[in-house]
């Protein structure tokens, strides 16, 4: 600085022996110019100095927590990108809107035709679902029905099965049918597939109570135990010879009572179906029964089911 000033004293002086006042003047100006452009710079280096130190501060707390930062920064980008992606997307989608109007319309025409073909399809599919839940009410309305009808037919099984011991039989609605469960006492003696007259008398009031009804279908099921059938012959070899042949003289006393013969059929399931166990002589006397299963005609619901 202090040469700087030095030179510009020699200066003056030669200028003032040697150039005219203009010159002079303007030499002056130039100067003054210039010793302000020096301060304005040296303020303008002082500022930087100042602004380096900080920005060098501000970089070694940057440092500290660099992991962070740099995590923040690649979402930051991420998200940049994303938004960059969708800006471009949306410019794009924006100038096609500008540039193919007429093309949006007839857009705009094919979508009015698929919405009218929506709405009929709609309109099918809603005719449908009001033909379904005609349907499954009608279907609702029948089971009602039956299931009334089964239990109506139950209160009159039981009615004229009332002078019977619960021991010998009993009477249930189960899954929509009427199970009659007769014990072994009430109808055979022990390995015998002759009906006892009491037992006869059962099964007679029994078919009083259900020859009138065209609706149903009779299963007559003969079950024993465990316990080998002790005398054998050419027509019964086992315990399942047994069940048949006593599951076919009760169908006889029923459908010699009125019960059509078309309305019933027969089984003999042997020992294979017991309700109790086999080990206990009570068990044993559970098992050896006949069960008479009455089913109501499901026609009506048949074909509403195959209709749909």
């Amino acid at each position: 600085m202090k040469r700087l000033i030095l030179g510009g004293v020699i200066i003056t002086g030669l200028i003032t022996g040697c150039v005219t006042q203009k010159k002079y003047d303007d030499l002056m100006s130039e100067k003054i110019q210039l010793e302000t452009d020096l301060t304005n710079a040296q303020d303008s280096l002082e500022t930087a100095l100042a602004g380096v130190e900080r920005l060098r501060k501000e970089a070694e707390r940057l440092k500290s927590d660099t992991a962070g930062l740099g995590e923040y920064i690649r979402k930051d980008r991420r998200k940049l990108a994303e938004l960059r992606k969708e800006h471009d997307q949306l410019e794009t989608y924006y100038n096609n809107l500008l540039n193919n109007s007429g093309k949006l319309t007839r857009d705009l025409a094919e979508q009015q035709e698929r919405l009218l073909s929506l709405k009929e399809n709609l309109e099918q599919t809603r005719q449908l679902l009001d033909e379904r839940e005609r349907k499954v009410q009608e279907l609702e309305d029948i089971l009602a029905r039956k299931d009334e009808a089964v239990q109506a037919l139950k209160n009159k099984i039981t009615g004229a099965l009332l002078n019977f011991k619960e021991n010998d039989l009993t009477v249930a609605v189960k899954n929509g049918k009427v199970y009659i469960s007769l014990a072994e006492q009430l109808l055979f003696r022990s390995g015998s597939t002759v009906v006892d007259s009491k037992g006869v008398n059962a099964l007679q009031q029994l078919a009083t109570a259900v020859k009138d009804q065209k609706d149903i279908h009779i299963m007559v099921e003969g079950h024993t135990d465990d316990v080998p059938v002790s005398r054998t012959s050419q027509y019964m070899k086992d315990n399942w010879d047994l069940s048949v042949l006593r599951a076919t003289s009760i169908i006889r006393i029923l459908t010699e009572s009125g019960v059509s013969s078309d309305q019933i059929t027969g089984a003999g399931r042997g020992e294979f179906y017991p309700v109790a166990d086999n080990e206990l002589p009570d068990g044993r006397q559970k098992n050896r029964r006949t069960e008479i299963i009455i089913t109501p005609d499901l026609d009506e619901l048949f074909k509403i089911l195959e209709s749909n």
